[in-house]
């Protein structure tokens, strides 16, 4: 399959710049992956199209402000770094490692040093590979979670234009995280998660529609584009996940009644779909890494229906929806969504896929 098979056109202004004033104010195509029809709604009426005996299953991955902004300590010229998982931490220097991408006007090199957070935090340069990959050893006296909470920034993503000093980045540390967001770790949100509030979960679970959850801590698997003309060239980065015991029971509890898995989220299929082909179809409480690439033909095992954001041309969660519905189906589904101004990708509206 080649990748421009995943392209469509999308005009700009369908881009989604803002969150919606309320989580359940955004429209949600219905499509039926049995016929290929669909019919529009909104996320406020999912529990009309849920049964139950359904089970939903989120990511309760937590974003946290893992942008920074600083100056190289030997030029003062402009740095910027975006944290995406620890390397190594070491409680007895005050120091810990990461892996991190760089922004900057010069090249990266092992020894470099910056400067971030007024001062307060050092950084030097370990090891650095290609396409900005950088490992990076943070020195600062309070612990580095902290001082990201104070100076770091929300690391929408580039299509969401944002300027440092905006005064958009509050609004976005309160709407770019889930309302059930619980481990920290993240550097993009889990976006179908984004629609829920607490009391339409409560009106979920009045309905008999359970709940449970995983945690992938998204990070630049899932949002790393897709540069090779052939798709299974794509080489997946691998991102963490946790399937808690309680979740593996509920998922067997579905199964056992007939109810369907409802996937929220590109993440939580992956996560689900990778225990799965893991352990012969069943899910399976553990820990691990996942490097899953989920693009057509795909034989899924665990995942019945799937709540969905738009995603992105060329992309792998583009290629993860096809996989699921059908690569023409979806393409038709999304020019219907351009057709009827729904709004794209991270703060835009939902698609319900079952």
């Amino acid at each position: 399959m080649r990748t421009s098979d995943l392209d469509y056109d999308l005009p700009l202004e369908r881009i989604a710049q803002e969150p919606p004033t309320a989580r359940t104010d955004a429209r949600m195509l219905v499509f039926a992956r049995a016929t290929g029809a669909w019919e529009h709604s909104a996320i406020s009426a999912l529990p009309s199209f849920l049964r139950p005996g359904d089970l939903l299953v989120f990511n309760n991955t937590r974003v946290f402000p893992a942008r920074l902004l600083g100056t190289w300590a030997d030029t003062n010229g402009a740095v910027e770094l975006l944290l995406l998982e620890p390397a190594a931490v070491s409680s007895g220097d005050k120091s810990e490692t990461w892996h991190c991408l760089c922004g900057s006007g010069r090249r990266s090199r092992a020894g470099q040093r910056a400067i971030f957070a007024n001062g307060e935090l050092k950084a030097e340069w370990l090891e650095t590979a290609d396409a900005g990959r950088v490992v990076v050893r943070f020195v600062s006296e309070r612990p580095l979670a902290d001082v990201l909470d104070k100076f770091g920034r929300v690391p929408v993503p580039p299509y969401i234009h944002r300027a440092p000093g905006d005064g958009r980045d509050q609004t976005d540390r309160e709407r770019y995280q889930t309302v059930f967001a619980r481990e920290r770790g993240a550097v993009a949100a889990p976006t179908a998660g984004l629609h829920f509030t607490p009391e339409l979960l409560a009106e979920l679970q009045r309905g008999g529609i359970s709940q449970a959850f995983v945690t992938l801590h998204v990070g630049l698997g899932t949002f790393r584009p897709v540069q090779t003309e052939i798709l299974d060239e794509h080489p997946m980065e691998a991102e963490r996940y946790i399937v808690p015991e309680e979740t593996a029971a509920a998922i067997a509890a579905c199964r056992s009644r007939g109810g369907r898995v409802v996937a929220v989220g590109s993440t939580t299929v992956r996560t689900l779909e990778t225990v799965a082909a893991q352990h012969d179809g069943r899910i399976v409480a553990g820990v691990g890494r996942t490097q899953l690439f989920i693009r057509p033909p795909y034989a899924f095992r665990v995942t019945d229906a799937m709540l969905t954001n738009f995603h992105l041309p060329r992309s792998t969660l583009l290629a993860m929806v096809s996989a699921f519905a059908g690569r023409e189906h979806i393409l038709a589904a999304y020019r219907e969504a351009v057709l009827q101004k729904y709004r794209f990708f991270s703060y835009g509206d939902a698609m319900l896929i079952r």
